[in-house]
């Protein structure tokens, strides 16, 4: 019965799992700015000068 508890306590133990999600996830996210760094420049700057733009009219 003891091992059976122990084989169940160890599959459950997740402890070093959540640090290496987070670091996948920021590799990826970097992946994906390094890939559409000109695309998000462009948009970002197409919403300023809107918001540039708006703020001149009010």
């Amino acid at each position: 019965m003891t091992k059976l508890k122990g084989i169940k306590e160890l599959i459950r133990e997740e402890d070093g799992m959540g640090t290496v999600e987070i670091i996948l996830i920021i590799v990826v996210l970097v992946g994906l700015v390094i890939i559409f760094k000109g695309r998000i420049t462009e948009i970002v700057e197409n919403l300023f000068d809107k918001i540039t733009t708006q703020t001149d009219s009010v």
